[in-house]
């Protein structure tokens, strides 16, 4: 009696990188996509602050890609690659930016947080989104 494995155990670096970044793509076009929709309802202060937490979303995304191929090359015994270090230095540093982002938008914008907070958001939905289709397949 054999079992077949489910797709998403046998799921390789390279799926992995590309889920990663299907998920940056995918937040960036909602993130635009939500922006013109709310610079039309509501002003450009709330489009404002969802594109910043649209884009703070898709760095975050490639931040984890980064650190994924770091991770990965450990677990596999590869030699770990030159820039592991500044990958993790600049991990800190990013988030410390995004936290800098975050507060000056508010203070700038002075949109709303429900926006800002929406746009924070679509990492998440995202990579649920492509987890979910990775599952049915």
């Amino acid at each position: 009696m054999t079992e077949d494995i489910h797709p998403a155990l046998e799921l390789t670096d390279l799926d992995a990188e590309q889920l990663l970044g299907r998920a940056m793509r995918n937040s960036l076009i909602v993130g635009v996509a939500g922006s013109l929709a709310l610079l039309i309802a509501s002003g450009w202060r709330n489009a404002a602050m969802l594109m910043v937490g649209a884009l703070i979303s898709a760095a975050s995304i490639m931040e984890w890609q980064r650190l994924a191929r770091i991770i990965k090359a450990k677990l596999d015994n590869q030699k770990t690659p030159r820039s592991a270090p500044a990958v993790v230095v600049f991990f800190v540093l990013r988030l410390t930016i995004f936290a800098g982002v975050i507060y000056g938008s508010l203070k700038c914008f002075q949109g709303s947080a429900i926006a800002l907070l929406c746009g924070l958001g679509l990492a998440a939905l995202t990579l649920l989104w492509e987890a979910i289709r990775l599952l049915l397949d």
